[in-house]
């Protein structure tokens, strides 16, 4: 029991350590959107959007494998940040491998959005079972046009990509 609670400790120690990455929502044409926060967790990570000027509605979100927003279509993001290859993406998919896979948000009329998630899917750092958010190259958080129907390949219909965070 000791060692359990030893090691508990010392996970907690070195999350400590690993600050909560806050990242500058933008649009492709560069304009802010708002902000996202991504703060570690013993198991995941816990992603704070708070964001205005979206278009109403239900919008799929994915953390992305490359801390890169520069192209104005976000494709310098890369692909969803993957468990294993191929990818398989889908929330509700059992033979899902897409570790960056994330609930729908909504945004109301006026064009805003405020959501807490925690994901158990990645981790700050990684580890022998999760990929690392924030690793060399970090991470983005990529908001899209369409809701995410958590099934279909390879992003569940969620179309466009219409926001983007780097996280680092």
């Amino acid at each position: 029991m000791s060692k359990k609670i030893a090691a508990i400790g010392v996970s907690l120690a070195i999350l400590a350590l690993v600050p909560a990455a806050a990242a500058e929502l933008k649009a492709g044409d560069g304009s802010a959107r708002g902000t996202v926060t991504v703060t570690p967790g013993p198991k995941g990570v816990l992603l704070r959007i708070e964001a205005k000027g979206l278009p109403a509605g239900w919008h799929g979100a994915h953390f992305h494998e490359k801390g890169d927003c520069s192209d104005p279509k976000f494709t310098t993001a890369g692909s969803h940040v993957h468990g294993a290859t191929p990818a398989v993406h889908g929330l509700l998919n059992a033979a899902s491998t897409d570790s960056g896979d994330l609930p729908n948000i909504f945004v109301g009329a006026d064009g805003s959005a405020t959501v807490e998630l925690y994901s158990t899917l990645v981790t700050a750092t990684g580890d022998a079972s999760h990929p690392a958010l924030l690793d060399a190259d970090g991470g983005a958080l990529v908001i899209h046009a369409n809701p995410d129907d958590y099934n279909s390949q390879p992003v569940g219909g969620a179309g466009d990509r219409i926001a983007c965070a780097v996280l680092k």
